[in-house]
């Protein structure tokens, strides 16, 4: 997309929210540089809700918009410094980021201070990322005591403090064309890595070799980053839900299941496989996988316009718990394991969530405690799992089974479009794919 109608659409993002904001003055910081050892840092991602605003990738940087009579959109930032730029790269500086990325204005972030306790005055609110970050709200509170000092000269500070994150998280959830082009991307780029990961994977292998080869994918494609830590976990790791260690030999007979995704301009990727190692599911597995795969087609077909969001998770719930029952590892009626949730001790979490800039991303799920209605442009996982811990009362062939299923999906009109479709999935392909490798 042309840089110009991109920082079009940052424009017309901030006028959007100064028009919810009415009257009052928003402050919103990007991320900080974070030390990882001595000189080292961590490698620096902006804020999401800065960046969805302004494009703006540099760190040290503020976002500052007036709302009311005389709306204005302020960056500040760090100044133009060749001699910064020779150790760290370049810096755009206050007038030529006015310039490019369309503010009011700029200023270096050295004024910061002395500005915002200006801008403050006289201004009804005061909107801000509150508890996001305990440093910025002891600084916000200290320069609002700054402009309440002034009051023998008429000027008043803001009355009411607002989590401008109420009104960001709303607009973030609705994606647009452009939001929607990069998660496509990042889809079509995560899919590659995982049919890399398919064709690499085999018995004594490491976890961390199949983890490279992702990481080879997603970079050599021109992600960014992963979008969040890959998990590629061997047998009874799977059955870790968040286990990120990937450092096990890759056994015979053991399944793998990779849950990865690159980011791509900011907008994130999430899809997890679960396969064979040598390339041929056992009978069980085989059992195992078809129950999941069954959760997540229901689940996908109930991601539609119109429905809440909890419905595509009650499609899979109902399949995965009538699934357990079928292997044994449940008792009793399909409404008596759902009324007693015995299901948990296999299926822990939820269908999905929200998906765009962070991979678990903003939004409420629920609007008045009610279930929030699926309309177009929004965009969520969905991924129904198994995780079966070896125990005394369950089958031994079914013993450190772990499957999860996870596609990106993206409310349209018509349905839901899956922009990770083409990572193969079922028994048969992922059959074909290894034999064939």
């Amino acid at each position: 997309m042309p840089a110009m109608l991109n920082h079009a659409i940052y424009a017309r993002r901030r006028s959007r929210l100064i028009n919810q904001m009415r009257r009052g003055i928003a402050v919103i910081p990007t991320a900080p540089e974070v030390t990882r050892n001595g000189d080292a840092h961590y490698p620096y991602r902006y804020d999401s809700h800065f960046h969805y605003l302004t494009g703006f990738e540099e760190p040290e940087a503020v976002l500052v918009l007036v709302a009311g009579n005389a709306p204005q959109s302020i960056l500040f930032c760090r100044e133009k410094n060749m001699e910064r730029e020779v150790w760290d790269g370049f810096r755009h500086g206050p007038e030529a980021a006015r310039i490019e990325f369309g503010f009011d204005a700029a200023f270096p972030i050295a004024q910061l201070n002395d500005k915002l306790v200006e801008l403050m005055g006289n201004q009804p609110a005061l909107f801000h990322p509150l508890g996001a970050h305990a440093v910025w709200d002891d600084r916000i509170l200290e320069l609002r005591s700054r402009v309440q000092a002034q009051a023998r000269s008429g000027i008043t500070a803001p009355n009411e403090i607002h989590d401008v994150r109420m009104l960001l998280d709303e607009m973030r959830l609705i994606k647009d064309d452009g939001e929607l082009a990069a998660m496509r991307r990042a889809a079509a780029i995560s899919t590659a890595a995982h049919l890399r990961a398919m064709r690499a994977a085999r018995p004594g292998r490491m976890e961390y070799e199949i983890e490279a080869e992702l990481l080879h994918e997603f970079r050599r494609n021109g992600a960014q980053a992963p979008a969040y830590t890959p998990i590629v976990a061997g047998g009874a790791n799977a059955c870790v839900l968040h286990y990120v260690g990937n450092n096990t030999l890759l056994k015979d007979g053991d399944l793998l299941l990779i849950d990865a995704g690159c980011e791509v301009d900011g907008y994130a990727a999430d899809i997890t496989r679960t396969f064979p190692v040598n390339g041929k599911f056992s009978a069980a597995q085989k059992d195992v996988y078809e129950m999941v795969l069954a959760a997540q087609a229901a689940a996908i077909a109930a991601a539609r316009p119109g429905v809440r969001w909890n419905e595509p998770h009650d499609a899979a719930l109902c399949v995965l718990a009538q699934g357990f029952i079928d292997l044994g590892l449940c008792q009793g009626s399909l409404d008596a394991v759902l009324e007693s949730e015995s299901y948990k001790r296999f299926y822990m979490h939820r269908t999905g969530h929200w998906l765009g800039m962070d991979v678990h991303d903003v939004g409420a799920y629920k609007l008045e405690d009610n279930w929030r209605v699926l309309q177009p442009g929004m965009a969520l996982t969905v991924e129904p799992g198994c995780y079966i811990r070896a125990a005394d009362d369950v089958p031994q062939a079914l013993w450190n089974i772990g499957i999860r299923i996870e596609d990106d999906v993206v409310i349209t009109s018509q349905g839901g479009e899956v922009l990770t479709g083409a990572a193969p999935k079922t028994v048969a392909a992922i059959e074909a794919l290894m034999v064939h490798t």
